[in-house]
Formats: C-alpha cells, structure tokens, sequence
C-alpha cells in the first residue's frame, strides 16, 4: 500500500500525481477537461500567488465555494505554499461564515461569485457591517470573471504569482511536512459551538491511502464527486484519494437526480459515494432506465442508517459490483471503521465495518468500562487518525482526548463479535439532514435569538427522503402570537437550510428534570 511514507505531504502527493498520471484525465468539467500534468501545472501557478500575496507557512487560507476545477486548484495551491486550509460549509450564512473566519485567524478568502441565487460576498459584507471585524483577513479573491472593486477576481490572482519562479514554488512545497497542519475542519459539538478539528498532511495520506485500498479505487476509475468538498467526505474521500489512483474527478456543484444520472451516462462514472439519500433517489427516478449507468462499479456510503434493501437493489438492479459503508468523524481524520470486500450484505447494511489498520475502537459502558460485544456505549477511537487537537481550543480538546489517546465521539454504538461497529444513537444529540450533520445545541442558539422565543428545544425526527430533519419545540415569550410558518421562514434566512426545523410545535414549558435539563425523550415520545 502506498501511503505517507511515500508521499510525505499533500503537495508532493500534487506533484507526484502530475508525473505518474501525466496524461490521465484529471478534471472534467463541462466542456473543460484538463490531464493531471496540467492540473500540476496550475496547481504550482495557484502556488506561486499565494506566494506572491504573502501567504507563509502555517497561514490558514479559506475558501468558501462549491465543487468546481477552481475549488481544487486554490485549495491545493495554498496547501502546497504550506498553509492551513479552512474550507467553509456552502450553506452557511454570512454570520456563520464571519464567525469561523474570525476564529480561524483566516489571512486569504477564496469565495465564490452568485451561487444558487446567493451572493457570499454580500452575505459576508453584511455580516461583518452588524458584528466583529475580521483583522487578519487581508485578501478575498473571487472565483469569478468580475469582483468588486476592492476584491480580485482569480484571473488577476493567477496573473500576480507569474513574477515568482518555478524554482522557488518547488522549494516552497517540497518544504511542508507531514507533521505539520494540513487543514482545520470546523464542526459543531455539544456547545453549539462550532469547533476547529486539526488534521496533518500525514494523518490525511494515510488515511485516505488506506480508504483507498480498502474501497478499491484504481486508476482508470472515473468519480463523480457530488459530496461537498467543504466536507472531509468530498475533499479527502474525493480530491486525495483520485490524486493517489490517477482517477478522474468529476465534481457537481449542486446536487441533482437528473444532473447525476446525465453525469453517470455521459462520462460513464463507476465511482459514486455518497448518503444513502443519494442512491435511494436514483433508484426511485422515474427516468433511471432512460440512462446507461452500467459503468458504475463501487459505492460508499454511510452517515445513516443503510437498509438492506438499498444494498441488495444497488447489486441487483444497477449490477454496481462493490457497495460498502463506513463511519467516521472530522476529528478522527473522517473515517475510522469501513467494511470490506467481501462482507456480507447483511453486515453491510447494518454495520459501518470494522476499524481501519492502525487505529482502535471501543465501546465504554456508563461506568466507563469495555463493554461486551452486544451492549451499547460511547464509542471511542484511538490511532493515527485522532485530530491533534481543536484550533486554539485546549479545553474544548481536553473534553473528548483522553492523555491515554483515546477521543470520545460522543456517538453511541454496539460492537459484534468481529469487531463490526453498529451507530445506535447519539450522545451529543447530533441528526443527520440528507448526510449533513446538524447539532441541536448550536440550532436551539440561534432560535434562541428571535424576539418572540422564551424556550426551544431541537430534536431529529425521521424524513423519508432526507433520513431526519428537526422538529423544534417552543415556549413563546408571554403576548406573542409568532406561528411555526414566522419561525421556520425566519430560521431559512439566519441559519444553512440543513439546520432549518422543517416543523414547530408549542408547549406551555419544556419538560425538563431536577438539574434543569430538558427531557428529550420525553419530547421524542410525545
């Protein structure tokens, strides 16, 4: 297995890819179709900008944009100058964005133009207007064609690194270390709060050179990357593993059944992970035998329960030859157990496997002890993949890292006899909207915040299409008569739509126990 030792970094992973793979189809996109050579190529250009802006080493640059050539070019480019990539949810609002920027100490912004009718640069701009500045930003460049006046577009960003010499870019890169820090990904926990998972270029190599063996990924495999690459799934699963295989990328900015089936016939994709969201609708299309899909080969899912069905239909009606689940989070490096070649339909669907080489897992009952197989308890994860920390976090750390090594998901979980892991439930109340995580803490804050709401409390409720979506329960302040159609149209305009409550119902109070804690159970029963 090729793997870290090899490739030491991300940027010398870049270059290696540009020369083992030269002539193999990199990116496709629209009519654009661009070689690994070429993807070097600008890769290195993208390099020597941030250079030429003053970007060093250990400098966090974020980019807040969809799948798209550019989003792998930027980012790639400020990874190879040696800085610190902070990748933003393309469903934030402009005060979330603000608040992780802020956080992160971001120097450089690469954002995108109008996306789905939204444009970031206003959101942004209003939402630094009404909070906090944000002094260590000192560059945005768009990726676009047009900017405004005191921003640049990406084709005067380029143009400013030709002044620095090819020489000195490959310096540059092949100086980052694998130890050093490849990427913050900002994930919510229990406070709401969101929090800045650490991971190196070497914990990222390994990871996904053994996701990559473990999947089967070869060259010659052609993957349409619809899961975001603000997300470890897309960026790492996705962008990495094609660039160990010499797999061709093919990103989708926004995710559609019809775009998917149009992308699978045409270019005739035989990768595709994703939700099981994802395949249960491709499934269930109306049109799906109108398109020839008989090149998709592997799938992976996970994030969600995976019923039986879904397997056995992905094999039988689409004859796809690998389907495997697995199970991760952004402070473990995003994988820590996957199933195998070979496994069992049934263990499949209703396991995420077993842990990757080089890590441990357990389940730790109420008293703290391993549980036996069977039993319920808090999952934990100890090996090369656990995060080095959160951003500027010790407290935060110190909460789920143990001095033994061992990181407290937070995640409910049963082992069976062969070490395959079963989710259960959730510790920190987290649901799953469509694969993206939502995190009632952080919901019930910002609900919390409208004039009309005394008490709020968030729970995850089944949704036959998106796996859970959240109901919120309200206590409205004393003469409101605000309705759950004010607070939802309300909520669509404050937080990422993954978070909106898709229903609300009023209570007189929150049920709630001695210590003041609400009852949720009680809520999910009622």
């Amino acid at each position: 297995m090729r793997g870290d030792l090899e490739w030491g970094s991300v940027p010398r992973l870049v270059r290696f890819a540009a020369e083992r793979y030269a002539d193999v189809e990199a990116v496709v996109e629209g009519r654009t179709r661009i070689s690994y050579a070429e993807l070097g190529a600008r890769v290195e250009r993208a390099t020597a900008a941030c250079m030429a802006g003053g970007v060093s080493p250990g400098d966090r640059v974020a980019i807040w944009a969809p799948n798209t050539l550019d989003w792998i070019v930027s980012a790639l480019g400020a990874v190879s100058a040696g800085a610190v990539l902070v990748p933003l949810n393309t469903r934030f609002k402009g005060a979330e964005a603000a608040d992780v920027l802020r956080r992160s100490g971001a120097r450089l912004l690469f954002v995108t133009g109008t996306f789905l009718g939204t444009s970031y640069l206003a959101s942004l701009r209003r939402a630094v207007a009404d909070g906090p500045e944000l002094p260590e930003l000192r560059d945005v460049v768009v990726l676009a064609d047009d900017a405004p006046a005191d921003f640049r577009t990406w084709k005067e960003f380029l143009a400013s690194g030709d002044g620095v010499g090819e020489r000195e870019v490959r310096e540059r890169s092949s100086a980052v270390e694998g130890s050093w820090a490849s990427d913050i990904v900002y994930t919510s926990g229990t406070t709401g709060r969101p929090k800045g998972a650490v991971i190196t270029h070497a914990q990222t190599l390994r990871a996904y050179g053994i996701w990559s063996d473990l999947a089967g990924l070869r060259q010659g495999d052609r993957y349409l990357i619809v899961n975001p690459f603000f997300h470890t799934f897309g960026y790492k699963a996705g962008v990495i593993a094609c660039l160990m295989r010499g797999a061709t990328m093919i990103p989708q900015p926004v995710f559609s059944v019809d775009t998917v089936l149009a992308n699978i016939a045409a270019e005739r994709v035989s990768v595709l992970p994703g939700p099981p969201t994802l395949h249960q609708s491709l499934l269930d299309h109306a049109s799906r035998d109108a398109y020839d899909l008989s090149a998709l080969r592997l799938v992976v899912t996970g994030a969600a329960v995976v019923p039986l069905r879904l397997v056995e239909r992905l094999r039988g009606e689409l004859g796809v030859e690998t389907v495997l689940t697995a199970y991760g989070l952004s402070e473990a490096s995003g994988i820590v157990t996957m199933c195998r070649h070979g496994d069992d339909p049934s263990v499949i669907a209703s396991t995420s496997g077993r842990a990757i080489p080089g890590t441990e897992v357990r389940v730790e009952d109420a008293e703290g002890r391993p549980a036996e197989a069977g039993v319920p308890g808090e999952v934990l994860v100890r090996g090369f993949n656990v995060m080095r920390g959160y951003y500027e976090d010790e407290a935060a750390t110190a909460e789920v890292r143990g001095e033994d090594g061992w990181l407290r998901t937070g995640d409910v979980g049963v082992l069976d006899g062969a070490g395959n892991l079963r989710i259960t439930d959730r510790i920190k109340d987290m649901f799953i909207v469509g694969g993206f995580n939502a995190y009632p803490a952080e919901i019930e804050q910002l609900l919390g915040l409208h004039p009309d709401v005394a008490d709020v409390a968030v729970i995850g409720v089944p949704d036959a299409r998106l796996g859970e979506v959240g109901r919120a329960y309200v206590v409205r302040r004393p003469g409101s008569v605000v309705t759950g159609d004010d607070l939802i149209a309300w909520a669509r305009r404050e937080m990422a739509n993954y978070k909106v409550p898709r229903s609300v119902e009023f209570l007189g109070n929150l049920p709630r126990n001695a210590s003041g804690k609400v009852q949720k159970g009680e809520l999910r029963g009622s």
